[in-house]
């Protein structure tokens, strides 16, 4: 797979494939504004590298699911202003795919442009090959070199992932690059012990990423809503929490893989529990083999916080993907932030696992820089952790072939 520094980009036009899927809100004024500018952020490097060297960057990303069609909440007209701030000059925003050729064959050199939200087009994320590779055609046309730098979306076989990658001279931009290395090193050659803290809401969104991991960790740690099916397998109630039945035996079949490898799988001992869900709720923590009837668990409790800081403690390598909690309400933040804080504190080579993860990092106010890797792509990280090929990172290598 090609990197940038593979590349020979000086007076020529190349096109970015980011991901600047962020989140929005209304101001109230109308407008939308940018909640997390993240990955806006994290795309910095590649287009600061490609302007730097002397190329024309044509930026095309996706923003939700709009579902080929063009909605104008969905527009990433904010991103093109919030990427003009960051980048000190004029980031135009181009509305139509029929005006890009006329606008980008004008750009100068160190110029950057961004297509409007590439899923407006219902080619984009079309399961006819025929209809993606037209719209891969369209945007390969407009460009010289084609860099892959969303890793948000390399799990994703669509026009402007994988198939324009192979219309192009292709590379990874700086993200993508670092993602992968990381990544390989985690499954590949972790420092030991190597711990992996899950959490989040479904126990069924990580069973591939469990059956993976449960011959190369050294220990388990599981929280979030996830945490009560395997309370539930061990025979214990867990009232009105989220609970997926259909996965318990599953679960089940896990503790008792996880037993004959030797793996440590460590639960929560005690629940923040709360009468609804609702940030105001009557609240209280009890131990987790005692969760009362009609209460809901809504985040990990004080004792199981000390817990899994101690089973931290040794570690070489952390994974983190998944909250402990509904950590959006201040009442069941307590478990996300105290592994937030645990991990950044730690000399353990640290890695969050992108999505809720990393959203609950900045929301909380950690500093990122205290973490090895914070990664920008759950669905991409969560499926790499499976040990699954992505499509976008396949279409590369086939490229550089």
């Amino acid at each position: 797979m090609r990197s940038l520094d593979d590349l020979q980009v000086a007076g020529r036009t190349v096109l970015v494939r980011a991901d600047f899927n962020v989140p929005l809100a209304d101001s109230g004024s109308g407008a939308r504004t940018i909640t997390d500018d993240g990955r806006i952020r994290a795309a910095l490097p590649t287009i600061n590298d490609l302007r730097s060297a002397g190329a024309r960057v044509v930026l095309v990303s996706h923003l939700g699911r709009p579902k080929g069609a063009p909605i104008p909440e969905a527009s990433l007209a904010p991103v093109a202003a919030r990427l003009s701030e960051l980048l000190g000059a004029p980031v135009e925003l181009v509305r139509d795919l029929s005006d890009a050729p006329r606008i980008v064959s004008a750009m100068s050199p160190g110029g950057v442009v961004l297509l409007e939200n590439i899923r407006f087009d219902a080619r984009e994320t079309s399961m006819d090959p025929v209809e993606r590779a037209a719209l891969a055609a369209e945007l390969a046309a407009l460009a010289d070199i084609y860099v892959a730098d969303g890793f948000g979306v390399v799990h994703r076989e669509q026009a402007s992932v994988t198939d324009v990658a192979l219309l192009l001279p292709s590379a990874a931009g700086r993200l993508v690059h670092a993602e992968a290395k990381v990544f390989q090193r985690i499954l590949n050659d972790p420092a030991r012990p190597f711990v992996v803290v899950l959490g989040g809401s479904k126990v069924s969104d990580k069973l591939g990423v469990i059956g993976n991991l449960l011959s190369r960790v050294d220990r388990l740690l599981i929280g979030g809503g996830m945490a009560f099916t395997f309370l539930a397998a061990q025979g214990l109630g867990v009232g009105s929490s989220l609970l997926e039945e259909d996965q318990v035996d599953t679960v089940r079949g896990f503790l008792a893989q996880a037993k004959e490898l030797g793996v440590e799988i460590v639960l929560p001992i005690d629940i923040v529990v709360a009468d609804a869900f609702k940030a105001d709720a009557n609240t209280q923590v009890v131990p987790a083999d005692a969760i009362p009837a009609e209460w809901m668990g809504l985040d990990i409790g004080p004792a199981t916080r000390g817990l899994f800081a101690a089973k931290l403690a040794d570690a070489g390598t952390i994974v983190w993907n998944g909250p402990m909690g509904v950590f959006e309400m201040a009442a069941f933040a307590g478990g996300t932030r105290a592994i937030a804080e645990t991990m950044a504190a730690s000399g353990a080579f640290t890695v969050i696992g992108g999505g809720d993860s990393a959203a609950a990092v900045r929301l909380l106010g950690i500093d990122e820089a205290a973490f090895s890797h914070v990664s920008t792509g759950g669905g991409a990280s969560l499926e790499f952790l499976e040990g699954r090929e992505l499509p976008g990172l396949v279409a590369l290598e086939e490229s550089a072939r």
